[in-house]
């Protein structure tokens, strides 16, 4: 029996890194599971191809999570193939990192869009099927960022720490139906993200990590297996790192 037999899993930019890892973590403890990807279609009929002998149904669908427009059309897509949603993870976002007196627009907007924005249009999609069904859980991936502010990291840092007070919100008002929310923020993760980082950086954030090691993908999901479960059913409104003490 896997801690989420029966349930239906919605997870954004899950073909790859953390969010592949979310997938494959939901699919074996029993869920059916879609998930978006934005442009890596091959990355995602991988996945689906090495999990479809697991999971009771996985299916994906390329949207744009900044796009209001494509967060209605996943969701309804999904109640339609799968009847319900009962697990909302909001992981997809991107980063355009640059000092603050050199940033472009385009750089602080785009990453606004997909960190902020994206986790806004899916869980104000979610919140009338969980409102209505009384029940639901909702987790949102921000980062150590959000909570700390790093450097080269405006546009970043400030739409993970929105994404924090967005969830407490939300928290609040869905709390009455049964609906848990809670946001994970991990520290540094070995994922394509952290192979663009210049190498001094890289260096000073595993000096940071206490454990001695970077993170794997599969730390942070097994996070959001929990909270998605039964097993968390007091926990709401909880911003909780993964991050090996990287915080401290």
């Amino acid at each position: 029996m896997g801690l989420l037999d029966g349930k239906v899993a919605l997870v954004t930019g899950g073909s790859r890194g953390i969010g592949a890892a979310i997938v494959r973590t939901l699919v074996r403890e029993g869920a059916s599971v879609a998930f978006t990807f934005r442009s890596k279609r091959e990355a995602a009929v991988q996945l689906i191809d090495s999990l479809r002998h697991l999971a009771p149904k996985i299916v994906a669908y390329q949207a744009d999570v900044a796009s209001f427009r494509h967060a209605a059309q996943v969701v309804e897509a999904v109640q339609k193939e799968f009847g319900t949603v009962d697990i909302l993870v909001n992981n997809a976002g991107l980063n355009r990192d640059g000092v603050i007196w050199k940033m472009e627009e385009s750089a602080w907007d785009e990453v606004i869009a997909a960190d902020l924005k994206g986790a806004f249009n899916y869980i104000r999609m979610v919140a009338p099927i969980f409102r209505e069904k009384k029940g639901g859980k909702i987790i949102t991936i921000s980062s150590i960022n959000g909570l700390r502010g790093k450097f080269g990291q405006t546009n970043y840092s400030a739409a993970k720490a929105g994404v924090i007070g967005l969830c407490k919100a939300v928290a609040k008002e869905l709390g009455r139906y049964g609906v848990n929310v809670n946001v994970v923020c991990p520290g540094l993760i070995a994922t394509e993200m952290i192979s663009s980082m210049p190498e001094e950086f890289l260096q000073k954030a595993k000096e940071e990590i206490v454990l001695g090691r970077i993170g794997e993908p599969e730390d942070v999901a097994e996070l959001v297996a929990f909270l998605a479960s039964d097993r968390a059913r007091h926990i709401t409104g909880e911003v909780i790192k993964v991050d090996g003490g990287q915080y401290i």
